[in-house]
């Protein structure tokens, strides 16, 4: 049964967590690099955002925005 586990330990961190270790060692030359995905995380996250955003102001612009709290059958 130890042999399972060690064997589980060695996988981990000899296998899985080798993109865990280069990045680790690259924040300590290139900071903006170990976070590019991140940054690339957060660009996407904004322009959903503005997206949504552009979208909730099209609909209210046409009238077709329900605010009316009876608009879902379970706020009656």
């Amino acid at each position: 049964m130890k042999a399972f586990f060690e064997g589980i330990q060695w996988l981990f961190e000899n296998i899985i967590f080798i993109p865990h270790n280069y990045l680790r060692n690259l924040e300590l030359e290139h900071w903006f690099a170990a976070n590019i995905i991140n940054w690339i995380f957060i660009i996407i996250c904004a322009a959903a955002m503005v997206y949504w955003i552009k979208k909730l102001k099209l609909h209210k612009d046409n009238g077709e925005e329900n605010q009316d709290t009876t608009a879902h059958s379970f706020l009656k």
